[in-house]
């Protein structure tokens, strides 16, 4: 298994990231986290762990450099500027493309709370290389008109008592015109705290991207 620390250069910006290659994987998993997280989300790393065992890669990535962080935590400026974060979820898809132990690999976007809107807007502007999105606790609203113009499959995951987040979910998904579900975890709230939630949302998210990446490395690497 490789796992290293990395850096991504992206927009201007030098961003850090986790990445994880269980042996010959079938294909890379990039993360985008939510408002005021980082790849360090316990939650984020949980997700990651069961992809690893089901053989898939995953890059945890910082979308934010560190000063955007400080300034993020006083301000929010960054939080919602989903046209920077999904820019720069590109040039990570860009990177992962070069890289020598991912070159060829199909990708999936899991983003949580924001970030779920950037990947949806990311996967928007690659439909040739972003075969999967899968949202926790997401605003997918926020991707906008892009929603629309998603290509790749889509699973929303909401906790059953996250009722606005959930309305939102709803609405938004009724933008979508490619395969997608909205999987409702009963009793969860918002970041899935509840015993036995995260769990179901590893084990959806991983039977989604197992489902709509395997196979698809020819495909990726022509497109590359």
């Amino acid at each position: 298994m490789i796992s290293e620390l990395v850096v991504v250069p992206a927009q201007g910006a030098v961003l850090s990231g986790d990445l994880v290659v269980p042996g010959p994987a079938p294909a890379m998993v990039l993360f985008a986290h939510g408002s005021g997280s980082s790849r360090l989300s316990p939650r984020n790393r949980a997700v990651a762990t069961a992809l690893h065992k089901a053989g898939l890669g995953t890059l945890l990535l910082d979308l934010l450099t560190e000063r955007e962080e400080r300034e993020d935590a006083a301000t929010g400026e960054y939080r919602f500027d989903i046209g920077l974060l999904s820019r720069r979820l590109v040039s990570a898809i860009d990177w992962l493309a070069q890289e020598p132990n991912t070159r060829g690999l199909p990708v999936g976007l899991f983003g949580a709370s924001t970030g779920a809107a950037a990947a949806l807007v990311a996967a928007a502007d690659e439909p040739e290389r972003v075969y999967a999105v899968v949202s926790r606790g997401g605003r997918p609203d926020l991707a906008g008109d892009a929603l629309e113009r998603v290509r790749a499959p889509v699973l929303l995951i909401v906790g059953g008592s996250d009722e606005t987040v959930l309305d939102l979910n709803r609405k938004a998904a009724e933008k979508l015109s490619v395969p997608h579900e909205i999987l409702v975890v009963p009793g969860a709230t918002h970041l899935f705290p509840e015993p036995g939630a995260l769990e179901q949302v590893a084990e959806a998210a991983s039977q989604w991207f197992l489902a709509y990446l395997k196979g698809k490395g020819a495909r990726a690497a022509h497109s590359g």
